[in-house]
């Protein structure tokens, strides 16, 4: 298993028992509403929205809040302020490329937010296009091994348009294009398979190799990040091993 899946399944777990549920409902809740806005707030017809409030609902999030997004997204809600979603560019310490994503209401606070925190560690915000070439948009499913056929996920991913799959000791990854994300995720869904994440990401071209102490330095300046409400998601072009995992949870 990659150190990288082993890093989302520890955040994951970690998200899971976070005691601060209001900033992980105000994500979820953003996420509904730009999926709400681009495709309408019928979840039979808008996937992308269904996907959401399924990752709201594994949340335990509240019903009204989801109906509120949804509102909130369409337009229904009047009051709400506006949200825009960017995918923000930028580098960490020792030059790794980083891709932030954030939905926010105010952008200047959150531009102002997220250089002080790239700052404080070296790194700075980048221009659009400095960093994004280093990267592709991929579709990306995971869950755990355990309790499914290795061979039998293989072929139904592979039938359904996969470009790849990683097989781990725990935990099994998909990739796939963009415009094959329904069919692949429709295939698992009709073969029993749930899985634990689910959605499009940015997947570097090639990795970047750092000493263990230098990884988890860069691990917690996107953990740091990723406490900012408005952001999404933080990728990286930096290949997390499974000694800086191990120094990082000694720490």
């Amino acid at each position: 298993m990659s150190g990288h899946s082993k890093w989302s399944t520890i955040k994951r777990k970690k998200a899971a028992n976070d005691a601060k549920r209001g900033a992980v409902f105000t994500r979820l809740a953003r996420e509904i509403a730009i999926a709400a806005r681009e495709g309408g707030g019928d979840l039979d017809t808008n996937f992308n929205l269904r996907l959401a409030v399924d990752r709201a609902k594994a949340e335990n999030m509240p019903k009204d809040n989801i109906e509120r997004a949804i509102k909130r997204g369409t337009g229904e809600d009047k009051d709400a302020a506006a949200l825009e979603q960017i995918m923000y560019e930028g580098y960490g310490p020792n030059g790794v490329a980083m891709m932030i994503d954030v939905v926010t209401d105010n952008r200047n606070r959150t531009v102002a937010e997220l250089r002080h925190v790239l700052s404080r560690v070296g790194g700075n915000l980048a221009e659009s296009g400095a960093v994004s070439w280093q990267f592709k948009r991929s579709a990306y499913f995971a869950f755990p091994a355990e309790g499914h056929d290795p061979d039998q996920v293989f072929e139904v991913a592979v039938d359904a348009g996969a470009d790849d799959v990683m097989i781990g000791d725990d935990d099994i990854e998909i990739f796939a294009s963009v415009s094959q994300f329904k069919s692949v995720s429709d295939a698992l869904k009709a073969a029993g398979i749930e899985p634990e994440e689910a959605g499009l990401r940015m997947i570097p071209n090639a990795m970047m190799e750092l000493p263990a102490d230098q990884t988890v330095k860069v691990m917690r300046l996107m953990e740091d990040l990723e406490e900012n409400e408005d952001v999404q998601q933080v990728y990286s072009n930096l290949n997390i091993t499974e000694d800086a995992i191990t120094l990082l949870e000694a720490a």
